[in-house]
């Protein structure tokens, strides 16, 4: 599924850059440029220009809450005499002749930059027009002068975007860029991650339904360059369009390039699979695995927290004799049975979504629950079945099985179980789970009965070998008065 209203949610709330900070972003920049303007630095100025992401518009929130990346372009003549080293080493000692930005700056290979203490860095670049008849950064470290394309590259950027409509491209790339930083899975600078992404799209994808929503989008654009990838078992050029000569994968190693294949293809798996699942809580919790717990947060938990007040809402509308019902879920299925659950209970959109591959087998799981006194309770108190009324205070040790009563043996398999408790009782101490647990040594799980609700727990049985599911036990729905 798509979910237009929780992308856009997503990209507002956690993915983009605040309005807040963007303006004062602006009115940094402003400051910069008057600074410049006013400082003894000699080249003549013949304009400024944003680049990078601020000026592309895919620039996006720190997922730490840090610092933010801002590039900008100074336009100047050239001084006779002057080096390229000496551009950036005068512009160094503008700034620190300016009391407002003495201890904020310092100097790298292309640029000044500008610091603010957990806030933004600004990198101050300056940029030739008239020394040869083609605009030139200045490379400190070589020494030497470096052609230039960011006008055209960044109309190159904005066609592309007019391409996918809706502004899906930017939205494509913030959300790779987002998904590169909080899984931290790969390396891909900036440049050459919106270059890889802005050759996805052409001319003929204008007005197409392959841009039809941001998850149509990013589908379309990952398939396509996962498709592009795997072409190449070794690292292609990936030039700028309007200067061949560079390279923005030039420093890139080999390795990096096969983690990023690599990557873009599980995630590429990923999307497609959420895109394509029907069942709207699977499908939100096959995003989270994509996008984290960020995604859909607000609606995953309070779907959580609200289960006994829908479920007790639709039925007193389908159940001639509950129309008069006052009590919660659990109240209700003591009164009315099972019948009051819908099959859909035990997909949630919070419940993380697993990670591992299906081996193909659907190998039969049993699950079997004792109570006990105590955790390790050596002496069990009888076994339970799923929606048997239990008090707080006890323990339930989880054990799966074969169909013929078999364990799975530890030592070929892990069985990995899926906690996810339910209602307002468990989201008001935060504790709705819905993640994976490790097991017991022996592949069992013991769990505490807390909080009053129904509740589910899964069995996920993994092969070592290959590291992939042979067999999944169905939800045993433990309610908890």
């Amino acid at each position: 599924m798509n979910h237009p209203s929780l992308f856009n949610d997503f990209l507002n709330e956690t993915v983009n850059l605040n309005d807040t900070r963007v303006k004062d972003l602006e009115t940094s920049i402003e400051a910069i440029k008057n600074a410049v303007r006013a400082s003894d630095w000699q080249p003549h100025l013949n304009g400024w220009m944003a680049h990078g992401s601020w000026a592309h518009q895919t620039i996006i929130k720190p997922v730490d809450n840090g610092e933010f990346d801002a590039d900008l372009i100074v336009f100047v003549e050239h001084v006779d005499g002057w080096s390229a080293a000496t551009y950036i080493d005068e512009l160094y000692r503008a700034f620190r002749a300016n009391p407002t930005y003495k201890e904020m700056v310092n100097r790298s290979s292309h640029c000044v930059t500008v610091s603010y203490a957990n806030d933004k860095k600004i990198d101050v670049a300056p940029c030739l027009t008239n020394r040869t008849n083609a605009l030139e950064v200045c490379n400190r470290t070589a020494d030497q002068f470096e052609q230039t394309e960011p006008k055209q590259y960044t109309e190159w950027l904005v066609q592309k975007n007019g391409y996918s409509g809706k502004n899906s491209f930017r939205k494509v790339t913030r959300l790779v860029k987002y998904l590169r930083d909080i899984k931290g899975r790969f390396t891909c600078s900036s440049v050459l991650l919106t270059t890889l992404l802005g050759y996805m799209i052409s001319e003929a994808d204008q007005g197409s339904a392959d841009f039809a929503d941001t998850a149509t989008s990013l589908k379309t654009v990952l398939g396509r360059l996962d498709d592009e990838l795997q072409k190449h078992a070794t690292k292609p050029t990936v030039a700028n369009p309007f200067l061949k000569s560079e390279d923005f994968a030039a420093t890139w190693t080999e390795e990096q390039y096969t983690n990023f294949r690599d990557k873009i293809h599980t995630y590429r798996e990923w999307i497609d699979d959420a895109y394509g699942e029907q069942d709207r809580s699977e499908s939100i919790a096959k995003w989270r695995r994509v996008f984290d717990d960020e995604f859909a947060k607000g609606v995953a938990a309070e779907e959580g927290k609200s289960v006994s007040k829908a479920l007790v809402a639709s039925f007193r509308t389908t159940l001639a004799e509950a129309s008069q019902f006052t009590g919660d879920l659990v109240d209700a299925i003591k009164r009315f049975g099972a019948r009051v659950l819908p099959v859909s209970f035990d997909k949630k959109p919070y419940m993380e979504a697993p990670k591992w591959k299906s081996s193909g087998q659907n190998v039969a799981v049993v699950m079997r629950a004792d109570l006990h006194g105590s955790k390790y309770g050596t002496q069990k108190v009888r076994a339970v079945q799923p929606l048997e009324p239990l008090q707080p205070g006890y323990w339930l040790h989880f054990k799966a099985v074969t169909s013929t009563g078999l364990p799975f043996d530890p030592s070929d398999y892990k069985v990995m179980w899926r906690v996810t408790n339910t209602d307002e009782d468990a989201a008001n101490h935060n504790q709705l789970r819905g993640g994976f647990e490790k097991p017991e040594s022996d592949n069992s799980r013991w769990e505490s009965l807390q909080y009053r609700g129904v509740h589910l727990v899964e069995a996920f049985v993994i092969k070592k070998r290959d590291d992939k599911i042979i067999g999944k036990s169905p939800a045993f729905r433990v309610m908890i008065e």
